[in-house]
C-alpha cells in the first residue's frame, strides 16, 4: 500500500463504526467511509467533540452538523501546497488527503527529469495534482467538466504562490477535451487522470468507468509525447483491482513506450489503531531510466 504519511496539517485520528475522524488543521470532523466496516472501540472524547459531523441520510445524501460555528473555509498545507477546505453537501471537504503521496511522487519526477515536462490533468477536481505539478516547475493543463472545482482549483493555486505558473484550465467534457487535443497536434509529457465510477459532462454527456476508461486511456495514447515521463491513474471505484490498472498501462502505454508499471491500493495512516485506511487505488507507468 502506498501510504501518504508525510502530512502535517491533516490526520486520522480514529476509526470505527463507518466512520472516520479527522483533523484538518485545528478542525476535528467527522464523516462516513464505507471501506470502515469494524466496530468504534469507544465513542468518547475527540468523537463527541468533533466540530463538524456528517450524518448519511437512509434515503441518500445527508446533512452536517456543527458543534460550533466554522468558518465557511480554511487553509490547510502540505508542503509549498496550500489547499482551501470547505465541507461540502455531499459529505467531501475540496481535497483527497491520500493523493499527498502522488503529488510527492510527480513533483520528484518532473524535478529529476532534467527537460521541461508538460503534464494534463483531467477529471482534476480541485487541483490538488496541477498544483503539485507546477510547483515543481512543469507546465501543466487542468481539465474538469465542474465549473466549480476549476474555480476552486484556480484558488489553490493562489494560495500555493503559483498564480503565475504555466497552467491552462479548462472546463470540459475531458473526452471531448482530449479529441480537440488530437486534432491540434498538442502532446503532453505526463497524464494524470482520477476517473469517477459515474458522472456526467457539463453538456449531459454520460461516464461509466467500466465501459469509458480503457478506449479513454488508448485515446490519449495519440497525445502522449514521443518521450513520455510518466502515467497516473487514480480510481475510487468499489471492486476495482490494481490489477486491473495494471494491465490497462500494460496494453496501452507500456506496449508503446516499454517502462514499468507500479500499482496498489492507497491509503492513510490511522494513528489511534496504528493501522491504515485503504482510500483507493493506483496504477502509475514511468519511463524506465536511460
Amino acid at each position: 500500500m502506498y501510504i501518504a504519511n508525510q502530512w502535517q496539517d491533516y490526520e486520522v485520528l480514529d476509526t470505527g463504526g463507518g466512520e472516520k475522524l479527522e483533523r484538518w488543521g485545528d478542525i476535528i470532523l467527522r464523516r462516513p467511509d464505507p471501506q470502515i466496516i469494524w466496530p468504534l472501540v469507544k465513542e468518547s472524547g475527540p468523537w463527541k467533540e468533533a466540530d463538524g459531523h456528517y450524518h448519511r441520510s437512509s434515503s441518500g445524501g445527508g446533512q452536517w452538523t456543527f458543534r460550533k460555528q466554522l468558518p465557511e473555509s480554511w487553509t490547510i498545507a502540505y508542503g509549498p501546497l496550500r489547499f482551501r477546505i470547505q465541507p461540502t453537501n455531499f459529505k467531501h471537504t475540496g481535497l483527497f488527503p491520500e493523493q499527498a503521496v502522488n503529488w510527492s511522487w510527480m513533483m520528484d519526477k518532473i524535478r529529476q527529469a532534467g527537460r521541461p515536462i508538460r503534464v494534463l490533468n483531467l477529471f482534476a477536481y480541485t487541483g490538488g495534482a496541477t498544483a503539485a505539478a507546477a510547483a515543481a516547475g512543469a507546465e501543466v493543463c487542468h481539465v474538469d467538466a465542474a465549473k466549480g472545482m476549476v474555480q476552486w482549483a484556480k484558488d489553490n493555486a493562489k494560495l500555493s504562490g503559483l498564480a503565475d505558473k504555466p497552467v491552462r484550465y479548462i472546463t470540459d467534457d475531458v473526452f471531448k477535451f482530449v479529441q480537440k487535443e488530437q486534432r491540434r497536434g498538442r502532446q503532453y509529457d505526463a497524464i494524470i487522470m482520477d476517473p469517477p465510477s459515474y458522472g456526467r459532462g457539463p453538456n449531459g454527456e454520460t461516464w461509466k468507468l467500466e465501459q469509458n476508461l480503457y478506449p479513454f486511456l488508448e485515446s490519449c495514447m495519440s497525445i502522449l509525447s514521443d518521450n513520455p515521463l510518466f502515467v497516473l491513474i487514480n480510481s475510487y471505484t468499489t471492486g476495482l483491482s490494481p490489477s486491473v490498472l495494471h494491465n490497462l498501462l500494460d496494453m496501452t502505454v507500456s506496449r508503446r513506450h516499454g517502462g514499468l508499471i507500479h500499482c496498489g491500493e492507497i491509503g492513510l495512516p490511522i494513528t489511534r489503531s496504528g493501522l491504515n485506511l485503504p482510500c483507493g487505488i493506483l496504477g502509475r507507468w514511468e519511463a524506465a531510466d536511460r
